[in-house]
């Protein structure tokens, strides 16, 4: 099968394409305003090099930080109208309390709280209400919103309000993008709350985005399916994207760390990608990216996403040299303007490429611009980056212990010789193209995390049940039903709650579907 994996980051867009395990041909390019340009440009030069005619691609797999950038930035994003479902609990709360003022504005539509809502154990908290209901739709059909967030209490346990609500909601909002929380969020109501919330804010983005690469991609030749990659480093489709943009937010990290254990053979290392803009930093456990335990803080907005535990700092190719008495590197960054703002390619900055370029790391531009940098310069802010590097390294790091270390990235230029507390640090065949690559092969996943009642029922029957939900969302998504195998399953005894209730979390991956 031959695919095409391409990751957008804020300075470059990598793409690499994949017969099988066997790397064809990578390519990095600047990433362009619009994104979409960029992508195209970055498939017909890895297409080109390869020597293979669009219509062979069985698959395109992209990994874009365009969601992310939108909810950090507060743009092209819409008023969301939220329904919680509560009945006379949670009012004390209401939603988006914990927002930064600078978002709140731009997404707060209004908020309503009526009727429903259902107890740990399943037992209505109170009846839908259905006339509540309908008044706030009439509100905000009023006021041209066309997104609502739906959050039920315990929604996890029984997402039967949730979907009663949405029916509401379709009849009297015909055509409004529609957000429920038991599909997006954990358990945790306002972290689940607000998780729904900004998925909905994305969804015409979300949709005139994919519409826009398939537009694209149908110009270059391409016939085959359109996938995204998700925070966890799995695949979903596009039209399944289109509902839930919000999953791609952390998937950029995810794609470098699945492409460098990949790459290298290794399942438990340190994973360093350095590139024109950020330094992450992350553990691969298992092939697999280590994740946070409590929930990620998007664009300072609570939520209980799983993501990687990677730890971000402003360091890479693009960064801005001061030299001085306390000579400083970044954080800021000429970004995907490199190729135009570098003093080796003509501009007026000064920037950590040109550092690279000086001390004879790597070929680019030219050289001969570079004579007023000295090599004891050059050397201290090569040293200066290192140590960076190893600081958050020795953080990150579960012990004392030396363990391998892998350089992905086009930035990883900036780094020679053995990292401090590594026991090897390896750049392999493709480094600057790790990220594209964790594209290509990602797999397809399916992910339930709900509260169960043990009284009744057994405990086997309550985690197959938990197991076969995620193994449809994983088809759903666009996993091949024959390959999916459940990747992991917690649970969590909440002792806090009558009944014998359990926390179960349950993981399904499988191939995608041919």
């Amino acid at each position: 099968m031959l695919r095409i994996g391409v990751d957008v980051g804020g300075t470059n867009t990598d793409a690499a394409l994949l017969r099988g395990a066997e790397v064809l041909a990578t390519v990095k390019s600047s990433t362009t305003a619009d994104v979409t340009s960029g992508v195209s440009a970055a498939i017909r030069t890895v297409l080109a090099e390869a020597g293979v005619s669009a219509g062979a691609v069985n698959a395109v797999m992209i990994g874009t930080t365009h969601f992310l950038n939108a909810i950090v930035e507060g743009r092209h994003l819409e008023k969301v109208g939220v329904l919680r479902l509560c009945g006379a609990a949670t009012r004390s709360l209401p939603p988006m309390i914990d927002w930064p003022d600078t978002l709140r504005p731009v997404v707060d539509g209004g908020a309503a709280l009526v009727g429903g809502g259902v107890n740990y154990d399943g037992s209505e908290i109170a009846p839908l209400d259905d006339v509540a209901i309908r008044a706030a739709c009439r509100d905000w059909r009023a006021r041209g919103i066309s997104a609502v967030a739906i959050c039920s209490v315990f929604a996890l346990v029984d997402p039967k309000m949730e979907n009663d609500a949405a029916e509401i909601v379709a009849e009297e909002m015909p055509g409004a993008a529609i957000s429920l929380s038991h599909r997006v969020g954990r358990t945790g109501l306002l972290p689940r709350e607000n998780a729904t919330i900004l998925n909905a804010s994305l969804h015409t983005l979300g949709r005139e985005t994919v519409g826009a690469f398939r537009s694209a991609f149908a110009a270059l030749g391409l016939t085959c399916p359109l996938f995204l990659t998700q925070n966890d480093g799995t695949l979903m489709a596009a039209a399944f994207a289109e509902r839930y943009p919000v999953f791609t937010i952390a998937s950029g990290p995810t794609n470098s760390m699945r492409g460098a254990a990949f790459l290298t053979g290794l399942s438990d290392a340190a994973v360093i990608d350095i590139g024109g803009t950020t330094t992450d930093i992350g553990m691969l456990v298992a092939g697999f990216p280590r994740t946070r335990s409590e929930g990620a803080m998007i664009g300072g907005v609570p939520t209980n996403f799983r993501v990687p535990d990677v730890y971000s700092f402003g360091l890479g190719g693009g960064s801005i040299v001061r030299p001085g008495p306390a000579s400083t590197i970044g954080p800021d960054s000429v970004g995907f303007r490199l190729p135009e703002k570098a003093l080796c390619f003509g501009g007026d900055t000064l920037t950590a490429t040109d550092i690279a370029v000086a001390a004879g790391l790597v070929e680019l531009g030219d050289r001969s611009r570079l004579r007023p940098i000295t090599p004891e310069f050059a050397q201290q802010m090569l040293a200066q980056m290192k140590a960076s590097i190893e600081t958050v390294l020795d953080r990150m790091k579960p012990s004392a212990d030396p363990i391998p270390a892998i350089l992905v990235g086009g930035g990883s230029v900036l780094v020679e010789g053995l990292l401090e507390g590594t026991s090897v640090s390896l750049k392999p065949d493709h480094f600057g193209s790790a990220n594209a690559i964790g594209a290509a092969i990602a797999q397809v996943s399916g992910e339930v995390d709900s509260v169960v009642s043990l009284e009744g029922t057994t405990r086997e029957i309550a985690l197959e049940s938990i197991v076969a939900e995620a193994r449809a969302r994983a088809v759903e998504a666009g996993a091949d039903a024959d390959t999916t195998t459940l990747a992991e399953i917690e649970e969590t005894p909440l002792a806090y709650l009558p009944g014998n209730a359990v926390r179960v979390a349950a993981k399904v991956i499988g191939e995608l579907r041919a």
